[in-house]
């Protein structure tokens, strides 16, 4: 029975609170196609959707499109899923789309928890932590698109929203749902940031808003939820075929995974990105010729940011990046790739999109936020494929990865 419609602003958001989810006992699923139709027999349905730094009336337009999918299939609460680092800018996309959706929900209120304890995301007296550093002192102050120089989530929230936005600090958190719930029946706030510093805040938080009709925030809330009764995860046999790591994401956390790749030997090729502009094509080309080049037991990565000052000013050049990582991605599969780790989240919903893939069947974990999942191409070769948000996952992981498959 459809329990929980999930709309997510990014595919590695959507594998991530899918992941969550199907580790509480829920029946979950990934829909990554406009015209995939939720199944009325899943518990959750997850819509992935690249509107995290869309112009907004997109970001609005495809939201509401696929709250109303999921409508369709029977769900009546619905999450909003956003980055654990509340990435936008004073003018959206998150406001915006909480607006359209609690208008479109008739919600009276919607609780704000982007927290995500398990990847050292905390909110305390409504600021947000990366770690032990406050939001704007993280790396996330350099983001090339939404660069976060706020740390108090509610003045984050308020120039991108018409509604007010309260608070509701972890003192009161820690008193128990019954707490937080008066607390957040006494705001007249349509929108309330919870502090939450641990997984039993979170368990909290949910017990006290499971009755809304509409919440938001990161994956971690998703933790908090009572168990279902479903398998931990739906298993699938990992296809045989050769693997393949492509980043476009800029983030500490990738580059990181990408000099521990090189450090154990691991085949990489940096994009030349000023090229892309001018002949993508043999750009593309010559990817394609150094994959197939590389020893069939390795796992080679492609990358586009190495260290900081690769990330180019160029407004266009994150998206010639994801178009070409999407072709490299494309021709490796037809060359015979069939495990394929993605990181970061635009590239991911490139990827997979120019894959054709409808949907995704969540698989093992890997990291906390981050799992394998079964896809099916529009030419109906199946490959096992991880959607990684640039910051998730450990050092290691594009060398250990491949140990949780089957």
């Amino acid at each position: 029975m459809a329990t929980m419609g999930v709309i997510a602003d990014d595919f590695t958001g959507a594998t991530d609170i899918a992941t969550a989810y199907a580790a509480r006992g829920y029946r979950t699923e990934v829909l990554t196609a406009p015209d995939a139709r939720a199944d009325p027999g899943t518990d959750v349905s997850v819509v992935a959707l690249k509107t995290r730094t869309a112009p907004i009336d997109v970001a609005v337009a495809q939201s509401l499109a696929a709250h109303d999918r999921l409508a369709a299939a029977g769900h009546t609460k619905f999450f909003l899923k956003y980055c654990s680092t509340f990435d936008s800018t004073d003018r959206g996309n998150i406001g915006p789309v909480l607006d359209a959706l609690v208008e479109r929900t008739g919600a009276a209120r919607c609780v704000v928890v982007p927290a995500f304890p398990d990847n050292g995301r905390t909110t305390f007296q409504g600021h947000l932590f990366v770690w032990s550093d406050l939001l704007e002192h993280s790396s996330m102050r350099h983001h090339p698109l939404t660069p976060m120089t706020k740390s108090r989530v509610a003045d984050i929230l308020r120039p991108q929203t018409r509604h007010t936005v309260g608070e509701v600090l972890l003192t009161t958190v820690q008193a128990g749902p019954e707490a937080v719930r008066t607390a957040l029946d006494a705001s007249a706030d349509p929108y309330v940031v919870v502090d939450a510093v641990d997984d039993d805040d979170l368990v909290t938080i949910a017990a006290a808003t499971e009755g809304d009709v509409l919440r938001s925030g990161g994956s971690g809330l998703a933790l908090g939820v009572a168990p279902g009764s479903a398998d931990a995860t739906a298993a699938f046999t990992a296809p045989v075929g050769r693997r393949l790591v492509v980043c476009g994401s800029a983030s500490a956390r990738t580059r990181e995974q990408i000099a521990s790749a090189v450090a154990a030997d691991s085949p990489t090729h940096q994009l030349d990105v000023a090229r892309l502009a001018v002949d993508a094509p043999a750009v593309i080309q010559e990817a394609g010729a150094w994959l197939r080049a590389q020893p069939a037991d390795s796992a080679p990565v492609v990358y586009s940011v190495g260290v900081p000052s690769d990330v180019s000013a160029d407004a266009d050049s994150s998206t010639r990046i994801e178009h070409a990582l999407s072709q490299i991605v494309d021709r490796a599969i037809a060359d015979g790739f069939a495990q394929c780790i993605v990181a970061g989240g635009e590239t991911s919903g490139a990827v997979v999109s120019r894959l054709g893939i409808q949907r995704l069947v969540i698989g093992a974990p890997i990291a906390p936020g981050v799992c394998w999942a079964e896809g099916v191409t529009a030419s109906g070769r199946r490959i096992a494929i991880a959607l990684k948000s640039g910051n998730f996952g450990s050092p290691d992981m594009f060398v250990t990865a491949w140990e949780a498959l089957a």
